[in-house]
């Protein structure tokens, strides 16, 4: 021991500490070069003028037309304020909308019942770790990446009444996409087919955070797994619960794409969204018209959203 060479510190080179130490007594804190301020700015600034120009500023657009009578065409002096008359013909002469209402209504239905508890169910099983947990999950989860307008495709061949395998199947020649007495239920699978995988995606990922104590307990005092479930498990994935039903109520709202491709929302199709696109941007051109229906699912909308983020301003104060 005695043969080693000491290592003794350079009295030149002050350590770490004794560095922070008179840093820290000799020096404020450092401010942001002009650059910084400068990258700082641009990354608020830039994405809340997108948010104002592609957000805010057409839904406010939105809400003032829909008390004009404006067609689209000629100057902004020129339009004319009409007031509630618009809501009112929506409501009481406009034949399409209390068809489109029930078919709104019947699509989150079925989304609700139907699609949401599947998925549910799906996560269930998913989160006990079976062989092949892994490719299910794929190719459940595979539909939520696809477009609306692509899954309407992809359905066609399945639907079409001379090819399809539907068809083939049950021996008949159905037109599923085409007969206005059985279209409805038609789509309803296909936008199903595509929401119980989001849905098990969302219900999947609460699973994974609940505590395994409150199973191990439910279990020690001899409860079953589906009394487990649903009066430990179920209860502890409440914010999980409002963002499906947020997400399934603002996706029942929404639907536009599907709709779209099989007929253009017509012959029994008829939608909320596919109104607003007619009176639009359609032949008709009724800007103040279709923006009163847009503004009728805005402020649908807005309920739900509202509650959504009242419950979780709430959770976050717990």
């Amino acid at each position: 021991m005695s043969d080693l060479p000491l290592i003794q510190a350079d009295p030149a080179v002050s350590s770490p500490a004794a560095t922070a130490r008179k840093g820290g007594r000799g020096r404020g804190p450092r401010l942001l070069s002009r650059t910084d301020r400068v990258v700082i700015t641009l990354m608020v600034l830039v994405p809340l003028l997108l948010v104002v120009g592609l957000v805010w500023f057409p839904a406010v657009a939105t809400v003032a037309l829909s008390g004009t009578n404006w067609d689209g065409i000629g100057p902004i002096s020129e339009i004319e304020w009409v007031g509630g008359r618009n809501y009112s013909d929506v409501i009481n002469i406009y034949p399409p909308f209390v068809p489109a209402v029930q078919n709104n209504l019947l699509w989150l239905a079925a989304l609700f019942v139907v699609a949401t508890p599947f998925g549910m169910f799906l996560a269930v099983l998913l989160d006990k770790e079976i062989r092949g947990s892994r490719f299910y999950q794929t190719a459940l989860y595979l539909p939520v990446v696809l477009s609306l307008a692509l899954i309407g495709f992809v359905w066609q061949l399945i639907y079409s009444r001379d090819q399809g395998l539907l068809n083939a199947a049950l021996g008949t020649s159905t037109d599923w996409y085409g007969d206005p007495d059985v279209n409805i239920w038609a789509v309803l699978v296909a936008a199903g087919w595509r929401h119980v995988g989001y849905i098990m995606l969302l219900y999947l990922a609460g699973l994974k955070g609940v505590d395994p104590s409150l199973r191990e307990a439910a279990a020690v005092d001899g409860a079953s797994e589906a009394t487990t479930f649903f009066k430990v498990v179920f209860p502890v994935l409440r914010p999980i619960n409002i963002i499906v039903l947020v997400v399934t109520v603002i996706e029942s709202l929404r639907a536009f794409d599907l709709v779209w491709v099989v007929n253009k929302g017509r012959n029994g199709l008829e939608l909320i969204s596919a109104l607003v696109t007619q009176n639009v941007v359609g032949e008709a051109s009724r800007i103040g018209f279709g923006s009163a229906l847009a503004t009728l699912m805005l402020v649908v909308s807005l309920v739900f959203i509202t509650v959504y983020l009242a419950t979780v301003m709430r959770e976050n104060r717990k």
